[in-house]
């Protein structure tokens, strides 16, 4: 494959340590924990990478999202918000349509490789397996008044390798994600 240039130094992989909020975000943390142990993202492309976002999460074939075994349609989560002083995230509607659009988020899309749920943009329960790592930038996304913040799930950050996604292109392929820590803390729907 391709090598990754970051700032001028040639690496031959691109390395990411990611920490996924699972108290502030758990269904949608939950969610991509159990796709990543499922081996779901392995071999994987990134499908998108505009100076925006990089994105990726779509499988090969005609579904838009992870379909499980036996099923016939992509298993969807809600849109899931945690809003500052509220005490359990809401769920299926934005701040905006909850009519708190000034409000603040407890995971605000306010960093270079803050992680995001992809989802249409006019249903906001059809997430599923689609995210993106935001390509943060202060002059286009102002913490607190960008479009993202109560619009779209965050659920973690990239706490280590954040600088290669300047290098990441589209065709690029994930070789494997894994969860390193935590996998005790996933509660599976009954």
């Amino acid at each position: 494959g391709e090598k990754f240039d970051v700032d001028g130094v040639i690496f031959d992989k691109a390395v990411l340590k990611m920490v996924i909020d699972g108290y502030n975000a758990p269904l949608t943390g939950g969610n991509f924990v159990d796709l990543v142990n499922k081996g779901f993202y392995n071999g994987m492309k990134i499908q998108r990478s505009d100076g925006f976002v990089v994105q990726t999460g779509d499988p090969d074939g005609p579904a838009d999202g992870y379909i499980p075994s036996g099923q016939s349609k992509p298993r969807t989560i809600p849109l899931e918000i945690m809003v500052k002083g509220d005490k359990t995230p809401m769920w299926e509607s934005t701040t905006e349509e909850d009519m708190r659009g000034n409000m603040g988020t407890v995971l605000p899309f306010q960093s270079y490789g803050a992680l995001g749920m992809a989802r249409t943009e006019d249903d906001d329960n059809s997430a599923s397996s689609q995210w993106f790592w935001l390509l943060f930038d202060s002059d286009l996304t102002p913490a607190g008044k960008n479009l993202l913040d109560g619009s779209y799930a965050n659920f973690g950050y990239t706490v280590e390798g954040a600088d290669f996604l300047k290098d990441v292109k589209e065709g690029d392929v994930i070789v494997s994600a894994k969860v390193l820590t935590g996998m005790d803390n996933l509660v599976q729907p009954k």
